[in-house]
């Protein structure tokens, strides 16, 4: 404790009697003694947890209290001063050995004192002195030393007496007394809340001499240590203690190096058992010891070289480390016994003790509550392996819940900051609810609420997203062959239903059923693998005069296996020279966490999402999956498994997930079998439609709705894969296995580059899904997040990141990864290098690069590595324009990461050009799916319009905006989208010279070739028949200036042009799976029968209509298509001039015959029960004046004209 001190000078002789009286009985000073700073930790690792002063007052023992008012300090140290000169004291020593307990009416304090008679003899003559020089006398009971370290409710509780014996247990502290110390008062207000605490004024010593503090000075300021960790709580921290056979008695221990010979050193070993286990504290007083032999047992009968023990108490840990074969398997331990004189005691009622084989150092992490911790130990001979204990809080309340969560993340953000790149072991009592029982009867008694349920399942997401796996999860299919259980009690910690001590603690209601607390999850880093599970403590016992289990938990164990060493791989000299070195950027200091600025930017999904993604992932497998009626016939093996940003956990609240279906058959034959399955379960009223099927570029593709979830399910047919699948995901890319077709390896190459990428970012998978998030997030607002057009998409984000990640050697953090990331790509010879990891590409690169192609960013798997086949010269000089913003405004004008991430992109864009093309697009058809088809064909074209004004248009700098525009006013816009058929919009191409020295006639001919190349782009459009249809869409393109473009009213348009509705195209649909049924020739499969019967019901019906419309005397014309049902209620729906309210659909009922239904009331989504196909439409009839406008059997067709 450092100070700025004054002496104050001797004072004048005075007479007998004090000069001045002062009344002592103000609560804002104090004189009191104070050990040395340097024993505080021996009170203060109980005060801090039991002592509601702590903090507020040091370690101390008053002498008198309350004292004189703050502003008579200065007098009266100096009659104090007087007094102790005259006085001839002997030295004081004080040493604290003995509990003591002051029973107040509401509350008990627990003190520690001096009983020896020599020391209470001098300080109630030095009280008594000093009061006698203040004017005062002593008055009351008089003066009984002591030291607060608790204080407690209920005397008469169980919880005062275990206190009582853990105060008891405290070392003797013993000092000597240095002086006297004057204490004030300090009040400030702190968050609205008013607090205090004392500080020194000054200190008296014995023989009288004043030592003031220039101002006062507090206790714990000067002991705080600034670079600490943000969790770690040093206090708590002790040092591992070790067993000495020469002394019989465990002694501190500090891992060194130096203590083990280089020679004798051995390699960690192939095998390590990591054990946990919930041994049940006493809590009736005095604690009965009856079960510890039995806990003793267990613990030795299959011993592990690591043992993490919960619910630890005093008395136990003596027991137990007492034990000669306890003290041979685990000479480490984090705790030493109490019972030891020199040893304290835990610091809890319910502790975290650690007993290993192995040497260790540990560090004490507080969560949110008090008396909860994690113990987080590393082993620096078993290559630096990290085990971090918990036991969370228990219950299942909207409270515990939080707590739970919140410590979760504490202990995941804490190995992330300090141990990143180290294997993780979390292992412990995690107290969280298993059972959907027990669950679904907590909210059914509002005992929880759905919110908080929701938090608790999403914990597992953080542990999961942590790069943390579940090792029973691992080791089991997660089934049970066990009557009576219900989902979620497999693989039970926690079960009353067999253990008669939890049967007796939960003693009855909906909390008496299974539970898996206890859990080991493991972080490998590619130095361990989990290789076992198993569960102990399971057998009875001989515990007092009857047999019972030893604890209420049963114990787990996991086996980690090390993982062989790969070689390190060796890159070529040849792939050394393409390399461009990432050299290590620093951000500066000011910018805050960019963890933060995603989060306050919700980028983040919530739990609530992250479950509902998870659960609706699990229902598209059951559906899909579905067992066979008939158990007895070979299913053949079928894979489901997500790709993409989901599965490389850098999804956002706005992703759909990606899913890739591998499996022995066609796609026909595929799609036919999962479209049945699910229009099956949605019948059933399971939450799941399809929304449309879709023909793109990598083949037929269903867009889902799962619980509310998008998902795109594609399908790779690929046998020898499905069938060896995950472990075929190892081959070499030159295995083989991999000689597949072109089509069959580009579905493949999304679950490849996932499986690579989170395999070779083990040790930084944390920070690369956080930097990811953040990237992507940045593209976006800069308008240069698009593939189709040329700029970056997930996957090249993806490469250039890990890229990164691989070329920064060491450890990193999430700011100094960005900064390097954005000064790297800054400087990127694009026009020259390719973007690749030299970590996959080691011996040489088998691709070309043309000059067709500006932006090579290189991906790692067949059949095409170039994953920018998009990108023009134009959309690369724009990314790395961006780059080298971002860079800029990082290293000199960001004041927080947020900035970096603000969405005012579009407008920026709007205000930055003078000149722009302007591609104004326009559909009024009736077919939604033709709408999309028509803006997704236009919007894959204008990377052609690009190159062309590149070609063309020579010095000048074409910037599109990936998106459309539309203009804000909502005057303009009526009539448009769901209430209209008329959709309109705008893409918009800035305009700029690269070089300010373009002279008038270079400026004059970019103009002429700019014009060109937009009349050119016009013209093959409309040329195209498939896509372009002049009745029913149209595009122009023009060169305006910024002052004509209306900038101020434009935003950028969200819609999707043309809602769908599921089951508009019925009728195609049952075409397509003719088509299919036609190519299948599989009558095993269960879906040959019902596709064949749809067949034949659907001939049957055009040769009945055929015939129908020969003997009436009509016939449709050769080769002009009569519009079907779907086509007319689209239309009556979507055109303006017409009524749809005015209209009745006729359709034929299978039970009653020809009905009439309003076609408002029509139901058109196959998930409905009122759901009719539109096969079943006879005719629409106007209401108004009883005329029938569409009618199947005759061919007649008033809406279109298509009839005869």
């Amino acid at each position: 404790m450092a100070a700025t001190t004054t002496t104050l000078p001797s004072p004048s002789p005075s007479p007998s009697e004090p000069s001045i009286s002062f009344a002592t009985t103000s609560h804002d000073t104090a004189l009191a003694l104070v050990p040395p700073s340097h024993l505080f930790p021996q009170f203060d690792r109980l005060r801090s947890l039991y002592d509601k002063a702590y903090e507020k007052w040091p370690p101390h023992i008053n002498l008198i209290y309350p004292f004189v008012r703050p502003e008579s300090l200065p007098a009266a140290a100096e009659q104090i001063s007087t007094f102790l000169k005259k006085q001839s004291q002997e030295k004081i020593r004080v040493k604290l050995d003995t509990v003591g307990v002051f029973e107040h009416r509401r509350d008990n304090t627990i003190y520690l004192r001096d009983d020896s008679p020599e020391p209470k003899k001098k300080l109630k003559e030095v009280r008594k002195g000093v009061l006698s020089s203040l004017g005062g006398k002593e008055e009351g009971r008089g003066y009984q030393m002591h030291m607060t370290i608790a204080q407690s409710e209920d005397v008469r509780s169980d919880t005062h007496k275990f206190l009582v014996d853990k105060v008891g247990l405290l070392p003797a502290v013993e000092w000597e007394v240095g002086g006297l110390y004057l204490l004030v008062r300090e009040r400030v207000q702190f968050e609205g809340t008013a607090a205090s605490r004392m500080k020194v004024w000054g200190k008296i010593d014995l023989s009288g001499e004043v030592e003031r503090m220039g101002e006062p000075l507090g206790f714990y300021e000067s002991s705080v240590d600034d670079s600490l960790d943000v969790g770690k709580d040093a206090l708590q921290c002790q040092p591992t203690h070790v067993f000495d056979d020469e002394m019989d008695s465990w002694l501190p221990y500090t891992y060194s190096p130096g203590d083990y010979d280089e020679d004798d050193d051995e390699e960690p070993p192939a095998n390590l058992p990591i054990a946990s286990y919930n041994v049940l504290a006493e809590f009736t007083h005095p604690p009965s010891s009856a079960r510890y032999p039995l806990l003793l047992s267990n613990i030795l009968t299959t011993p592990s070289p690591i043992l993490l023990l919960q619910e630890v108490s005093d008395s136990f840990l003596s027991f137990l480390l007492s034990s000669p074969e306890i003290r041979d398997q685990y000479p480490y331990v984090s705790h030493g016994p109490p019972s030891q004189a020199d040893i304290s005691p835990l610091p809890s009622l319910l502790n975290s003790v650690l007993l290993s084989s192995h040497p260790f150092t540990w560090e004490y992490v507080s969560f949110s509550r008090k008396h909860k911790f994690s113990l987080v130990a590393s082993f620096p001979t078993l290559g630096g392996l990290v085990l971090a204990g918990v036991h969370l809080s228990c219950g299942l309340t909207d409270g515990s819940i939080a707590s739970k969560k919140g410590d979760v993340q504490r202990i995941v953000r804490y190995l992330g900051d300090n141990y990143s790149g180290k294997p993780w072991v979390v292992a412990g009592d995690f107290n969280i609810s298993t059972s959907k029982y027990t669950i679904e009867k907590a909210l059914e008694k509002k005992a929880v609420t759905t919110g908080a349920v929701a938090h608790m399942e999403g914990i597992e997401s953080l542990l999961e997203d942590a790069g943390l796996e579940d090792a029973w999860a691992a080791c089991t299919d997660g089934e049970e062959e066990r009557d009576g259980l219900h989902a979620g009690e497999e693989g039970a910690t926690y079960d009353p239903t067999v253990n008669e001590v939890a049967a007796e603690i939960v003693g009855s209601g909906y909390g008496m059923r299974p539970q898996r607390y206890d859990r080991i999850y493991v972080r490998s880093e590619g130095e361990w693998k989990i290789g076992g599970f198993e569960m102990f403590g399971k057998e009875k016992g001989k515990v007092g005069d009857g047999e019972s289990c030893a604890s209420d938990h049963w114990g787990v164990r996991c086996l980690l296996e090390a993982v062989e060493k790969e070689e390190v791989v060796e890159v070529s000299e040849e792939i050394n020279k393409l390399v461009v070195p990432v050299e290590r950027s620093e951000a500066p200091g000011g910018l805050g966490s960019a963890e933060e600025a995603l989060a306050g930017m919700g980028v983040f999904p919530t739990d609530e999402e992250a479950i509902k993604r998870k659960e609706a992932l699990a229902l598209l497998k059951g559906v899909l999956l579905e067992a066979p009626t008939d158990a007895s016939r070979l299913q053949p093996t079928v894979v489901v498994v997500p790709v993409g940003s989901y599965a490389l956990g850098v999804w956002t609240s706005a992703s759909d997930i990606d899913v890739l279906c591998i499996g022995p058959f066609s796609a026909n034959t595929f799609f036919a079998l999962a479209t049945q399955r699910i229009r099956k379960a949605a019948a059933q009223d399971v939450d799941i439609r399809i929304l449309r099927r879709v023909k793109a570029n990598t083949g037929t593709m269903l867009e889902l709705e799962v619980l509310g979830v998008k998902m795109d399910l594609q399908y790779c047919p690929a046998t020898s894969i499905a069938e060896q699948y995950p472990q075929i995901l190892r081959a070499p890319p030159s295995s083989p296995v991999w000689s597949l077709s072109a089509p069959t390896l580009s579905k493949l190459k999304a679950l490849r580059d996932v499986d690579y990428l989170t395999r070779s970012l083990h040790s930084n998978l944390a920070v690369f899904r956080l930097a990811h998030r953040f990237i992507k997030t940045w593209t976006r607002s800069r308008g240069i997040y698009s593939a189709r057009f040329g700029f970056l998409g997930s996957i090249q984000i993806s490469l250039l990141l890990a890229r990164t990640v691989k070329l920064l050697p060491g450890p990193v953090s999430l700011e100094t990864l960005l900064a390097t990331f954005f000064t790297h790509y800054a400087s990127f010879p694009w026009a020259t290098h390719l973007a690749f990891d030299p970590f996959f590409h080691t011996a040489r690169i088998p691709y070309t690069r043309t000059s067709r192609e500006p932006l090579a960013i290189l991906g790692y798997f067949p059949p095409t590595l170039n994953t920018c086949a998009a990108a023009s010269a134009p959309s690369t000089r724009a990314i790395a324009a961006e780059f080298t913003l971002a860079a800029s405004q990082i290293t000199s004008s960001l004041s927080s990461w947020v900035d970096l991430l603000r969405p005012t992109g579009a407008a920026s864009f709007l205000s930055s050009f003078s000149t722009y093309i302007r591609i104004d697009v326009q559909y009024w058809g009736i077919s939604p799916s033709r709408g999309r088809r028509f803006i997704g064909w236009l919007e894959s074209r204008c990377v052609m319009l690009l190159v062309d004004i590149n070609r063309r248009a020579i010095g000048l700098h074409a910037r599109m905006w990936p998106a459309r525009f539309l203009v804000a006013d909502p005057d303009t816009r009526e009539g448009e989208g769901e209430e209209g058929r008329d959709y309109r919009g705008c893409y918009l191409i800035g305009l700029e010279k690269i070089s300010s020295a373009m002279s008038k006639d270079e400026a004059k001919a970019a103009l002429g070739g700019l014009r060109s190349a937009l009349s050119r782009f016009e013209e093959v459009m409309r040329g195209d028949e498939k896509y372009f249809d002049a009745r029913s869409c149209w595009l122009a393109g023009e060169i305006v200036n910024r002052s004509d473009l209306g900038s101020d009213k434009l935003e950028v348009d969200g819609r999707e042009w043309g809602e769908y509705t599921a089951g508009d195209d019925e009728e195609d649909d049952d075409e397509e799976d003719e088509e299919e049924t036609e190519a299948l020739g599989l009558e095993e499969l269960d879906i040959s029968d019902t596709v064949a019967k749809k067949k034949s019901k659907k001939q049957q019906r055009k040769e009945k209509e055929l015939k129908q419309q020969e003997e009436e005397g009509y016939k449709l014309e050769t080769g002009k298509k009569f519009r079907t049902a779907a086509d007319v209620m689209n239309r009556i729906r979507w055109d303006p001039e017409m009524e749809s309210s005015d209209f009745l659909v006729g359709y034929e009922d299978r039970f009653v015959g020809a009905r009439e239904k309003a076609l408002d009331a029509w139901k058109s989504e196959q998930t409905d029960e009122e759901f009719i196909p539109q096969h079943r439409i006879l005719y629409f009839k106007r209401k108004s004046d009883g005329e029938v406008l569409w009618e199947r059997r005759t061919r007649k067709d008033e809406i279109f004209g298509s009839g005869l």
